[in-house]
């Protein structure tokens, strides 16, 4: 249906319907091209209505003609009654159709008749109230008894002459009396160079200028019209004032959209959307999405329809159409096919002024509208049609400010909650609420008022609609308090006005300071983060940094809250050394200084690890050799041990006094000082107390079978390895030695190991603290054991205690026999197995003439020197430094064979011998078999232990 009415209707029908000088008149017109149904005008109805009968024709469907009522009732003055087969709510829902198919239709048609941008003349007005007079640019209200000075502002050249009348208005029931019409010819002299005074009478509400071209009787049949009507002039001048005041917003966003785009298009998104929120203009987003050289075109498109609603304009449409009709009309005038937002409160006043000077035209007079810009004292108007100097001559109908009260306007903060820096350049207060504050210049002498400690200080501001609120002119004072409240004060035309409070923070020196954290945190090669602790960020402009050897360079920083900076520290082409901070703020001339050490790399610390009561501590980490000590509850560790496992340092500390007051399973933290002077934070693990135990006393046993050992150790840490090894523990923590607590025995160096429990036997309690320890080296470590050996508790949890040494096995030769000859001066025969054990024999304890063993021999029989008083020396391999004692029976050597020489003997000298020579030794030492003689006797057997 939309569709076929926007066809039907003819070009040459709805503009002029829309223009028509009556309702009545639009829709016969309408009427007349869409149906071929006959038209009857009857009389005056009850209640002076106009009653029309339309009747339906069969190729006219009666849903068109049925919408008209709906119409009439937005848009005329009279009331149609219609004949119609339909029920009443079938016609409602009929006539909503016909409404959009009006406002799709007539979308299109709102820009030319709403342009106003004709340039008219120019009035200057000055108001005088009291003693103060006022520009008319800064004159929101009119009051009775107000002086105002009138001067047309006609060029020299004007051939048209233009009769001025002022004229007061008192109501819409009320008309004015005749001497509220003041008659000036503008183009006598007294005019054009005094201009004409003229003083607002009681019980006025309304002023308004007429510019009628001059004739015979130009002033009576105007000054007739206003008073045989004055109610239409009431409303027209009421909505010229409220579309003058909506296009001042507009022309000021327009200019702030020019001037950005020219001067900074990279601003105009920023400028744009907050001159939109302050000035209550609505802004196409998409234009933004646009290249930057057409955003600024986009935006000033479809002007007319950028201005929105605000409680100072109030739209003139919605006076028209109240009640539910008008809240459907209203909706439907910001709907896509109502105009997409078009029909807004600028354009509703328009239309509305339109209309309503329509209807006063006569064969020689029509009223035009003029929208009065004012500038400071010269009122700028704004023509929406040329004026026509024929009849009918157009007479120019301008609004002055409405008579009575002022409105003090809304202005509030965008977030009340916001601090601001008093001292920071170009500080804007961001503002809204009340357009006509940033728009216009009805808002004066504007000033920021804070009572401060010292008295109250007044700071000029201006409204700047472009950067969205009020800017302070001149620098802000510096004040001894940081945070300090501000009240706009100022005047609203004549009348004080107390505008929108503020929080403002005044910058302090000497407020920042590092973090505890972060005091060494600078770390040359590298870009760190350093955080600032201080009052407020709010003052602060910028940071810059001086290293050692280094240029002045500005570093970035950011405020993640209102007392905290987070500031990058650019270090990767630095030196170690010092390194100055600065922190500017606005309003101070001296920065603050922050003086800090940047350090090579530094140590990275995981944890500080140990056990309660240890004396010893474990730190892991890395580049722990730049650890000098660490401290936690009084207890002080330094280093003892550097090492290294996989990726990580390992360092053993010790403590410099008991740390048993340590308590177990507590997240803590020691401090850790770097040798470079820097102190850093390393995790504390307290693991529960270790079990320790005491080495009382070691033996070693014999078998119950085996004879004495021919072989003396030297040394109290020899242990046979032959032999069973009994040793003595005592359990100092615990007191008492648990039943499930081990012993662990084994070799420094890992190779062989093995446990020792009460539940075997090789663990025997003596008391409630006392173990003894048994061991077989033999049995459970092997032939090949040998070495320095060492015993550990290990709990049941699995928690192990230190190492106690207990000796060094040593293995023992099974030595049987040594057969010496009568002479002192012959060497011996030494016969047993794994003679190999043994590295070298003497015959003095001072080893001053040795005979070495080789490392490969295999033989069982050895050429040793003669001992002296019966006694042998030995060196074991197992323990080569230490000096054993080898006490043998000695027998005398066989006369049938003498044994081959194994080792050299140092003395060469040949001394005279009964008995025969051996024969010549071999090269090397080897083995020889027992002489061909008897047996020997029984107790001349050689002794020794069990290979």
């Amino acid at each position: 249906m939309l569709v076929k009415l926007a066809q039907n209707s003819g070009p040459d029908k709805l503009p002029f319907c829309l223009a028509a000088v009556s309702a009545i008149h639009c829709i016969e017109t309408f009427y007349r091209g869409n149906s071929r149904g006959p038209i009857r005008r009857l009389g005056p109805g009850p209640g002076h209505t106009t009653t029309i009968y339309l009747s339906p024709t069969e190729k006219q469907p009666d849903s068109v003609y049925t919408t008209i009522p709906l119409l009439l009732i937005h848009f005329a003055p009279h009331v149609i009654h219609l004949r119609r087969r339909s029920s009443y709510n079938g016609v409602m829902r009929r006539s909503l159709g016909f409404v959009l198919g009006l406002l799709f239709c007539c979308s299109g048609l709102h820009s030319p008749a709403q342009a106003f941008d004709l340039a008219g003349p120019k009035v200057d007005v000055h108001v005088k109230r009291g003693e103060i007079t006022l520009p008319i640019g800064q004159v929101p209200n009119l009051l009775p008894g107000d002086r105002l000075w009138i001067h047309p502002d006609f060029p020299q050249t004007q051939s048209a002459r233009y009769v001025l009348i002022v004229t007061f208005l008192r109501g819409v029931t009320n008309p004015p009396p005749n001497d509220w019409f003041t008659r000036v010819d503008t183009w006598l002299r007294e005019a054009r160079d005094e201009g004409v005074f003229v003083t607002v009478p009681a019980e006025a509400q309304q002023a308004v200028i007429f510019l009628a071209p001059e004739t015979g009787g130009d002033f009576t049949t105007l000054r007739n019209a206003v008073r045989g009507r004055p109610g239409i002039f009431v409303r027209a001048t009421q909505d010229l004032q409220a579309a003058s005041w909506d296009r001042m917003r507009l022309d000021a966003f327009l200019a702030d959209v020019k001037v950005t785009s020219q001067t900074d298009p990279k601003l105009l998104k920023q400028r744009a959307e907050a001159s939109a929120r302050s000035l209550g203009i609505k802004v196409n987003q998409e234009c933004f999405d646009k290249p930057v050289d057409q955003q600024a075109a986009c935006l000033s498109q479809h002007t007319e329809g950028l201005v929105m609603d605000d409680s100072n304009a109030q739209t003139r449409v919605a006076q028209i159409t109240g009640g539910s009709a008008g809240d459907l009309m209203s909706q439907l005038s910001y709907s896509t096919m109502g105009g997409g937002g078009a029909y807004s409160p600028y354009i509703g006043a328009i239309v509305d002024t339109v209309k309503i000077l329509s209807q006063l035209h006569n064969a020689h007079f029509q009223y035009i509208p003029a929208l009065a810009l004012p500038t400071q004292d010269t009122l700028n108007l704004r023509l929406n049609v040329a004026p026509s100097f024929r009849d009918p001559k157009s007479v120019v109908v301008i609004a002055l400010p409405p008579v009575g009260p002022a409105t003090l306007p809304p202005l509030h903060p965008v977030n009340p909650a916001d601090t601001f820096c008093a001292q920071k350049p170009g500080l804007v207060l961001p503002a809204e609420g009340a357009p006509l504050v940033l728009g216009t210049q009805l808002a004066h002498d504007l000033v920021l008022h804070i009572d401060g400690k010292k008295g109250p200080i007044d700071l000029p501001i201006k409204p700047d609609s472009a950067q969205g609120g009020l800017v302070i002119d001149q620098p802000f004072p510096l004040l001894p308090e940081d945070d300090v409240g501000a009240t706009v004060r100022g005047k609203w035309g004549f009348d004080n006005w107390e505008g929108p409070s503020y929080h403002l923070h005044t910058a302090q020196p000497g407020i920042w300071k590092v973090a505890e954290s972060d005091q060494s945190a600078l770390v040359v090669g590298r870009e760190d983060t350093l955080h600032l602790e201080g009052d407020n960020s709010l003052c602060v402009d910028k940071l810059t940094m001086t290293a050692t050897g280094g240029n002045v360079l500005p570093i970035t920083w950011k405020s993640p809250k209102p007392n905290a900076l987070v500031v990058s520290v650019p270090l990767e082409h630095s030196l170690p050394g010092p390194v100055q901070i600065e922190i500017r703020q606005f309003g101070l001339e001296n920065p603050d200084t922050l003086t800090m050490n940047a350090y090579a790399e530094a140590a990275s610390l995981d944890r500080l690890l140990l056990s309660a009561g240890d004396p010893s501590a474990l730190l892991t980490g890395t580049r722990l050799d730049e650890v000098a000590k660490a401290t936690l509850n009084g207890i002080t560790w330094t280093p003892v041990a550097l090492g290294r496992m996989q990726d990580i340092d390992q360092l053993s500390m010790n403590a410099d006094r008991s740390t048993t007051t340590l308590q177990p399973d507590r997240h803590e933290f020691a401090t850790v000082l770097l040798r470079d002077g820097r102190e850093l934070r390393a995790h504390v693990t307290v693991n529960p107390p270790r079990p320790q135990i005491v080495l009382m006393s070691k033996a070693a046993q014999d078998g119950d079978a085996d004879a004495p050992p021919p072989v003396h150790f030297g040394s109290p840490d020899d242990l046979p390895a032959q032999q069973r090894l009994v040793f003595f523990l005592k359990s100092k923590v615990p007191a008492t030695f648990p039943r499930d607590q081990k012993i662990e025995v084994a070799a420094t160096d890992g190779s062989f190991h093995t446990t020792l429990a009460l539940a075997d036997g090789s663990l025997i309690l003596e008391d409630a603290s006392t173990a003894v320890g048994v061991v077989e080296p033999l049995a459970r470590f092997g032939p090949s054991a040998f070495g320095p050996i060492q015993a550990r508790p290990v709990a049941a949890s699995g928690a192990t205690g230190d190492w106690l040494p207990l000796g060094s096995l040593v293995r023992v030769p099974g030595f049987r026999e040594l057969r010496c000859p009568r002479a002192p001066s012959r060497p011996c025969t030494l016969t047993g197995s794994n003679l190999f054990l043994a590295t070298a024999f003497a015959a003095t304890g001072d080893f001053n003439e040795p005979s070495p063993v080789p490392p490969d021999f295999a033989g069982t029989q050895l050429v040793v020197p003669h001992p002296a008083n019966g006694v042998l020396y030995v060196k074991l391999r197992d323990d080569p430094a230490t000096v054993q004692t080898l006490t043998l029976p000695v027998l005398p050597l066989p006369t049938a064979v003498a044994p081959a020489k194994l080792a050299p003997v140092r003395s060469q000298e040949t001394l005279p011998d009964p008995e025969p020579q051996p024969a010549a030794p071999a090269a090397e030492p080897q083995s020889i078999a027992p002489p061909a003689t008897a047996p020997e006797p029984a107790s001349a057997a050689p002794s020794g232990v069990r290979p």
